[in-house]
């Protein structure tokens, strides 16, 4: 039996960032975090003062990317990180800041 290849499935993660992560450069960073990690998807602000992302890709990259996330640059206070996988057939493009 062989390992799966944590690089070739598709992964899809809806993030959710509570904190102190607006007006902290957080969306920039992770657009440029995720470009170095070549994850596709988007991060936007909400009303509330989170941050939500979708992050789509290999296995290894969403882990990569969710461990980021847990801290955010370094003006950000991030208090909490929720995750869940989400199961689609939409295939993002590139990472963008909604």
């Amino acid at each position: 039996m062989s390992e799966p290849d944590l690089d070739a499935r598709v992964e899809t993660y809806y993030v959710r960032v509570r904190g102190t992560v607006q007006g902290v450069g957080f969306r920039h960073a992770t657009v440029r975090q995720a470009h170095a990690l070549r994850i596709r998807g988007y991060v936007a602000n909400l009303e509330d003062g989170s941050v939500e992302a979708v992050i789509q890709g290999s296995a290894n990259q969403v882990d990569r990317m969710l461990s980021w996330l847990r801290h955010g640059p370094p003006a950000a206070r991030v208090k909490s990180v929720e995750s869940e996988e989400r199961n689609t057939e939409k295939r993002y493009e590139r990472f963008e800041q909604h």
